[in-house]
């Protein structure tokens, strides 16, 4: 639920800010800070609309429907297996496009939104929350022995953010250098 919610506000606001700068191309997004962290960078890039519409559309109706089913999960409600089989290949393609952003991010574009940053963590959070769980049901097949490996998943998550951390740091150093 808090991945759902935090995704959902932070693709919101990618989306007002998106709206804003196609209504007024001078427009500067309130997260374009410096050179490094510049979401009008990253925001008029072919990569920020891969489908042919902007990103944070997506970002909205997933984080929506991450919100929604973590409501029902925290009121106790049961969702049928097929369900979650589709929570996971819902997240694991939104992982899957979330690292193609960031390597996007890093090396094509050279510039970090600080509200793509926010996404980047929620769908990190929500896919490894997501795995974790359907190994923890059976869901996943995984051996028995194995399931237990579900109760490090956020030590997974933090190990898996200091990694994309350390590529921001060392893909940005020397402009990270200059600020001291």
């Amino acid at each position: 639920m808090l991945a759902g919610l935090a995704g959902l506000a932070a693709a919101f606001t990618l989306l007002v800010e998106k709206v804003a700068l196609l209504t007024d191309p001078a427009y500067v997004p309130s997260c374009s800070i410096n050179p490094v962290l510049s979401c009008g960078s990253v925001m008029n890039t072919t990569q920020a609309s891969a489908f042919g519409f902007p990103n944070p559309i997506l970002g909205v109706a997933a984080f929506t429907a991450l919100l929604t089913l973590g409501s029902l999960l925290v009121a106790r409600g049961s969702l049928p297996r097929w369900f979650w089989w589709g929570i996971q290949a819902g997240t694991t393609l939104g992982l899957v496009f979330v690292h193609w952003l960031i390597f996007a991010s890093l090396y094509r574009i050279g510039a970090l939104c600080p509200y793509c940053m926010v996404v980047w963590v929620a769908t990190i959070t929500a896919f490894v929350t997501t795995t974790a769980h359907n190994l923890r049901t059976g869901r996943l097949p995984l051996a028995v022995r194995w399931r237990g490996a579900a109760a490090y998943s956020p030590s997974v998550v933090t190990i898996w953010l200091v990694v994309i951390a350390s590529l921001a740091v060392v893909r940005f150093w020397d402009y990270w250098s200059t600020l001291a």
